[in-house]
């Protein structure tokens, strides 16, 4: 008898570590653009030479002004040289949209695959967490509201079938659209 409470600690203790580990959501890889940002605003503020972080974020720049039609590089350095925090950090949450909408994109690509689509969402939850400070609290709520739908969205697969949902790729263009009407009711403030 002594055994089995034992046991059934260990198979216990074995079933959540497999459970945390099979639900961690949690992408692997660096995001350049969110590491930069305390580098660039400090540049920005104490005037101190920042070309060689914007040397390498150029690539994720580049990407997001020919695919998002965002003009960064040249503004960015000009902001950072001018010793302007607030245009600095206004270019850069312009770069985290871009990017929110990049991650949208590639998951509404990908609702057939729960992961890859999971992983996009909650990779562009990072970026929007960075945007949140300098919304209103209506905005706020509403790209939370947003987001969390689109996240419901995208399904869930379940546990063996168990509690399976299927994506929902209305609800997810009605959810992405959300957030891109919040976007553009912010674009001139931010």
């Amino acid at each position: 008898m002594t055994i089995r409470p034992g046991l059934l600690a260990l198979t216990l203790l074995l079933t959540l570590s497999g459970q945390a580990q099979a639900y961690s959501y949690a992408a692997a890889g660096k995001e350049p653009l969110i590491d930069a940002r305390e580098t660039l605003l400090g540049a920005a503020t104490d005037g101190k030479d920042a070309s060689a972080t914007l040397s390498e974020i150029a690539e994720e720049l580049t990407y997001l002004e020919e695919h998002h039609k965002v003009e960064l590089q040249a503004p960015l350095a000009a902001a950072i040289k001018a010793k302007d925090a607030a245009a600095t950090a206004a270019l850069l949450n312009r770069a985290y949209k871009a990017e929110i909408e990049r991650r949208l994109e590639g998951a509404s690509q990908n609702l057939g695959d729960y992961q890859t689509a999971k992983v996009l969402v909650v990779k562009s939850k990072r970026f929007l967490d960075l945007i949140l400070p300098s919304l209103s609290e209506g905005d706020r709520k509403a790209a939370e509201q947003a987001l969390a739908k689109v996240l419901d969205a995208i399904g869930n697969p379940g546990v063996f079938g168990v509690g399976a949902k299927p994506a929902d790729a209305a609800a997810f263009t009605e959810a992405e659209k959300a957030q891109d009407m919040g976007r553009a009711s912010r674009r001139e403030r931010v």
